[in-house]
């Protein structure tokens, strides 16, 4: 009489399985991490690209940019979130009142406050750039 064949996995074969999956994971993860946060920084761009605009037409209306704000009132120039939250949007005015600058901070608690670009700006001739981070302004914007 001939035995019966057991089919199946050894515990080590699945431990070698298991070892390679959580290797995988361990490069894996931190790469779509990054990714993600590369992919939120377009909020920040977009929401600094259209306050800018509304500060521009806001200075044709007015000829000064001293009484802007930002906020959610139905006269406030821009709102202080970008369109998908990860950004907190801040603005300075220079003392002549004919210039400004625009930033968008990492929100906390959004998971952006890691991104190595940082916070970025923006100011009334178009400059672009980026502060905080590990990256520079040509890398982000």
């Amino acid at each position: 009489m001939r035995p019966a064949v057991q089919r199946g996995f050894t515990l080590i074969e699945v431990m070698i399985v298991v070892a390679i999956l959580g290797v995988i994971a361990a490069i894996a993860f931190p790469s779509y991490m990054e990714s993600v946060r590369k992919s939120r920084r377009a909020d920040a761009k977009s929401a600094l690209m259209a306050a800018s605009q509304a500060m521009e037409k806001y200075f044709t209306e007015r000829q000064t940019y001293a009484t802007a704000t930002l906020g959610s009132n139905a006269t406030d120039v821009y709102p202080t979130t970008s369109p998908d939250g990860y950004y907190t949007l801040s603005f300075s005015v220079a003392s002549t009142a004919s210039a400004f600058s625009l930033q968008a901070a990492p929100t906390a608690g959004k998971g952006q406050t890691s991104d190595k670009c940082g916070t970025f700006s923006i100011n009334q001739l178009g400059a672009k750039g980026v502060s905080g981070g590990s990256l520079n302004a040509a890398a982000c914007w």
